[in-house]
């Protein structure tokens, strides 16, 4: 008899691990899809000291090698539609959600091949040659209008909207999946970079990300160059300027010279941007594996058995995927469930 058998299922009791947007959008899906369990989200790390709090929270898809294209359209319409409908509500000043329109250019035609998510976004097309003479140096480029997520303005309307639906949150550092297994059900590893101590999955990298946020409210358009190396993300409270990508850096120290760098770009692409205030630089580290690893894992340990739905690795996609993914997650955490109660069944007999 495995200690399953030993538990009660009448309020199954979820742990997830990570406080970031991919832990919150799960536990909020979670505790919505299935309100029979309890959900509680354990880390150490919360808003505004979060990954997620570093990035811009444009919803522009990255694509994931490993992860089919119809997948990764799926995920992206789910978050898109979830986020535009709050976006439509009174509730979209205190999520920090906003439509923004703007254009991303390239400096050759043939490089800007039709994105998968170009029906998703609104109002896609190529841009008008007017247009382009806003930008010399280029010679394509394409307008659309897509969503902005401002943190940590989202991530704490997540917390609130998980504790509203009787959830809760406990600040601490877990450094063994095991150690949940006396209090908690099932487990659900949403912690990025993390994945690769606590879990010892070495195909999760860090992807270092460094970025301007300045004090620049006459801008409403986004810029982004196709190479994605350059961006200007307007937001509600700030504009993102950026930015980096640097494969396998741990360094989360600000490099001036980088910074200087950035800011030159940008100026080149906006020179409104020279009159911005307030500069303050951050560093962050995406958690990039070629896929998003979003399964269900039976750890076992003699008779114990610790069933763990593992949601990381979602590296430059995170925003644009969050809630598809969420979703995805909450089906394999009703599985879990499901597996647990037949056990259960199954003993009593």
């Amino acid at each position: 008899m495995d200690s399953w058998s030993n538990k009660s299922m009448s309020k199954p009791r979820i742990a997830v691990i990570g406080a970031g947007l991919i832990g919150l959008s799960a536990a909020v899906c979670i505790s919505e899809t299935i309100p029979t369990c309890s959900v509680t989200i354990i880390s150490d790390e919360f808003t505004p000291n979060t990954t997620s709090d570093v990035a811009a929270g444009m919803l522009i898809p990255h694509t994931y090698p490993g992860t089919p294209i119809y997948q990764q359209k799926q995920w992206f319409k789910e978050t898109f539609d979830y986020l535009f409908a709050i976006n439509n509500s009174s509730e979209a000043p205190s999520a920090g959600i906003s439509l923004v329109s703007g254009w991303q250019i390239f400096k050759t035609s043939s490089s800007a091949e039709l994105p998968f998510w170009s029906d998703i976004v609104l109002g896609f097309r190529a841009m008008t040659e007017m247009e382009l003479k806003k930008f010399p140096q280029y010679r394509f480029g394409q307008a659309f209008t897509t969503l902005k997520c401002d943190c940590p303005s989202y991530l704490l309307w997540l917390e609130k909207r998980l504790k509203g639906n009787g959830g809760e949150v406990h600040a601490k550092r877990i450094a063994n999946l095991w150690d949940l297994q006396n209090n908690y059900d099932i487990v659900v590893n949403c912690t990025g970079i993390g994945s690769r101590q606590l879990i010892g999955d070495l195909k999760i990298y860090p992807v270092r990300g460094q970025v301007l946020k300045v004090h620049a409210p006459w801008l409403n358009h986004f810029i982004r160059d196709g190479d994605g190396l350059s961006y200007i993300y307007p937001g509600i409270h700030n504009v993102t300027l950026g930015g980096t990508r640097e494969k396998g850096s741990w360094n989360l120290s600000p490099d001036p010279n980088i910074s200087k760098d950035i800011f030159d770009k940008c100026c080149a692409l906006e020179p409104s941007l020279q009159k911005a205030q307030d500069i303050k630089v951050r560093v962050g580290l995406r958690p990039s594996r070629l896929a998003v690893r979003l399964q269900k894992e039976i750890l076992v340990q003699g008779e114990k058995k610790l069933p763990v739905v593992h949601n990381y690795g979602h590296g430059s996609g995170g925003f644009s995927m969050h809630w598809g993914t969420a979703k995805e997650a909450a089906r394999l955490v009703g599985e879990c469930i499901a597996t647990l109660q037949d056990s259960l069944s199954k003993a009593k007999l």
